[in-house]
Formats: structure tokens, C-alpha cells, sequence
């Protein structure tokens, strides 16, 4: 019973993951034709993450590390689904985007994303560290993505509020956790003493929970019709 607390206590985002997930499962039908059809499983997939993270920080049975001093490290696992999350909002925003050019663009980004990740594993031992400056380029090439599909949007003549749209919450939700995101990191690593002094692991939760609000808020009153 106690180790259920401790488990409830710590991992409090995790059912909010799953609520998301589901809610997401019983609108599918509404946006199951879109470049998000495959959110469902994304959310899936981060709920698992975030799970075995969990498992791996607390019992042996799933350690990954075979080094005794860092056998409760589950950053590997992290530092995958960072650039696996980061494709999948790529592409996303890929098939949204119409402008040619800014097609071009994203693409390039996406490159240059991928080439952050190599560069990093020459400096950065993805076992025992966050690849956080491969994370920062990869969250403002995200950024400027949304930015592009964002600008199309603005000059699109359109009959729905934007609120109706799917991508409008997706997009809030991601400008406002990457905006921050990646100083947290860098902050948590180059300067430790500060990320404990000043809470920041509560904040970064804090923005994980504004994130995936965004993303049950939008699923929860978009309207097919006005995606785009």
C-alpha cells in the first residue's frame, strides 16, 4: 500500500497521460483522416515512456545500466523518445504546412535536428545524460515549424474559430512547453545547484501538465470540420 502512494505521489502526470490517451481513443473517428492519426498511439507511447521510467528508477528486474553506481538511470530511454516525439511533431507539421518552401524548410530542420543527435552522442554518453543541447536545437527547430503552419494559417479565410481546431491546442500546448523546456534542461545540468534551489523539476511538471491540458482541451471540443 505504501509503495502504491509513493507511486501515486511521484508519478501524479501519469494518469493524467492516460485520461488524455483515452479521451483521445473515443474522439479518434473525428480526426482518424488526418496527419494525426497516429496521435493516439504518440500518447500511448509517452505514457509507456514515462512508465518504464519509473520501473527502471525503482526496481532491478528493469535496469539498463550495468554500472552499480548509475543502475537506477533511466535517461536512455528518455533521450529515445525525445527524438522519436520530435519526428513524430515534425512530420505532423510536414503534412500541414502547403507553402512548397516551407515544406523545404521543415525538412531541412528535421536534418539538421537528426544531425544535433549524432553530433551529441561524440560528446554526451546518452546512458547517463540527457542529450540537452541536441533537445534545445530540436525545440526550436519545432518552434519555427509551428511558427510556418501558424503563419499559413493566419492568412487562410476560415468560417470555424480557431478554438475548433485540433492543431490550434496542439500547437499552444507545444509553443508553451518548448519555450521553456529546454533552459530547464541545460539549467539541470550546467547548473544543478540552481535547478534544486528554484524547483525546477516542479516546473518543468508544471509545464508537462499545461501541455497535455492543452492537448485533452483540444481533443475534447475540436471540431472536424474546422481542422486545419
Amino acid at each position: 500500500m505504501e509503495g502504491f502512494y509513493n507511486f501515486i505521489t511521484e508519478q501524479y502526470i501519469l494518469p493524467f497521460y492516460l485520461i488524455v490517451w483515452i479521451v483521445s481513443v473515443a474522439c479518434y473517428r473525428s480526426y482518424f483522416d488526418t496527419p494525426l492519426k497516429y496521435y493516439p498511439i504518440y500518447l500511448m507511447y509517452t505514457f509507456l515512456t514515462e512508465l518504464l521510467g519509473y520501473f527502471i528508477k525503482h526496481y532491478n528486474e528493469f535496469q539498463v545500466v550495468n554500472v552499480e553506481k548509475y543502475s537506477w538511470y533511466n535517461v536512455i530511454i528518455f533521450n529515445i523518445y525525445s527524438v522519436i516525439s520530435f519526428l513524430f511533431f515534425y512530420y505532423i507539421y510536414w503534412k500541414m504546412v502547403q507553402n512548397k518552401k516551407h515544406k523545404k524548410w521543415i525538412q531541412i530542420g528535421v536534418l539538421t535536428s537528426i544531425s544535433g543527435y549524432v553530433i551529441s552522442l561524440f560528446f554526451q554518453n546518452p546512458l547517463y545524460s540527457n542529450l540537452y543541447y541536441a533537445d534545445m536545437i530540436a525545440s526550436f527547430i519545432l518552434l519555427f515549424s509551428i511558427w510556418l503552419y501558424l503563419k499559413e494559417k493566419k492568412n487562410e479565410p476560415t468560417p470555424y474559430p480557431k478554438k475548433y481546431n485540433l492543431m490550434y491546442w496542439m500547437s499552444l500546448g507545444l509553443i508553451i512547453f518548448h519555450s521553456v523546456f529546454p533552459f530547464l534542461f541545460w539549467v539541470g545540468y550546467e547548473a544543478p545547484k540552481i535547478w534544486v534551489d528554484y524547483h525546477f523539476r516542479s516546473i518543468l511538471r508544471i509545464l508537462i501538465l499545461i501541455m497535455y491540458g492543452t492537448f485533452l482541451l483540444g481533443v475534447l471540443i475540436h471540431k472536424r470540420k474546422a481542422f486545419r
